[in-house]
């Protein structure tokens, strides 16, 4: 259950959706130029299942269909991958009404982007060459699957080195936790990072069903974690080609900066 206090903090997920209330989160109010060319890689976990807890976790959905309307708006294309193909579960309580709005409401109810869900590609039909940025997105499923794949380390890898842009939200950032850098160290390694921190993982009423805590590992592994002072409201940190978001507020915000880093490196229109 989430504890009383949570339910409230967990109302800073709305309060994002007004604009970042903290310093470490874009302003978004700027225009934004487009990029040419290139695609974006989106990767979504195919985990559904809580050690003991009856409800299903997986994509939390707004942490998806946020980023997809701020690139889709900029008219740049989107693929849908993750660790093994196919369907993607979507987490049980980001469905609920306190957490939706009315754009995932309607790209739901979009039988195009509903099939895409239910047919993403797997790693190995991707080809890094053809992207400028990929983005992890969360929900607690993206806990037991975004580690430990290859095929996908790989992917992230190469897109990095070729000058692109890695990005996640919330837990999301799970997927960062395996990436090298050129020279063998971890990706993060002094890098400003942020995602989903222990407390709001205790807000949340989860912290007993993940497999690790994932501002502990962040840390494990070198990157400078940085968190916003209230819980679940919008708070984003860039470090040079890496943008990250705390939580499912920080969705919008990511991706409004990680296309500002995009157009910095790529030719503009």
């Amino acid at each position: 259950m989430i504890t009383k206090i949570g339910k409230w903090l967990y109302l800073g997920i709305f309060l994002a959706s007004f604009g970042p209330l903290t310093p470490g989160a874009a302003s978004g109010k700027e225009e934004v130029p487009r990029p040419k060319a290139k695609k974006v890689l989106i990767v979504m976990t195919n985990h559904s299942k809580y050690p003991t807890r009856s409800d299903t976790t997986g994509l939390w959905l707004t942490e998806l269909t946020h980023f997809y309307e701020v690139f889709r708006d900029a008219g740049i294309d989107l693929d849908f991958v993750s660790p093994n193909g196919g369907p993607v579960p979507l987490d049980q309580r980001s469905l609920g009404r306190l957490y939706m709005d009315e754009g995932a409401r309607s790209l739901l109810k979009d039988p195009q982007f509903s099939a895409r869900l239910q047919e993403t590609l797997s790693p190995s039909q991707v080809d890094a060459s053809n992207y400028m940025a990929i983005f992890y997105t969360g929900g607690h499923g993206t806990m037991w699957d975004f580690r430990g794949n290859g095929e996908l380390k790989t992917l992230a890898e190469q897109i990095y080195r070729d000058g692109g842009v890695v990005a996640s939200v919330c837990h999301g950032a799970a997927g960062l936790l395996d990436l090298d850098g050129d020279n063998g160290r971890p990706l993060i390694v002094g890098k400003k990072i942020t995602g989903f921190s222990n407390s709001e993982e205790y807000l949340s009423g989860v912290q007993n069903q993940v497999p690790f805590s994932l501002q502990d590992e962040l840390k494990s592994r070198g990157a400078a974690y940085q968190k916003a002072v209230i819980p679940f409201v919008s708070y984003v940190v860039t470090d040079g080609r890496i943008v990250t978001g705390q939580n499912p507020g920080s969705s919008s915000e990511v991706a409004k900066e990680t296309l500002r880093v995009i157009a910095s490196q790529h030719s503009i229109d």
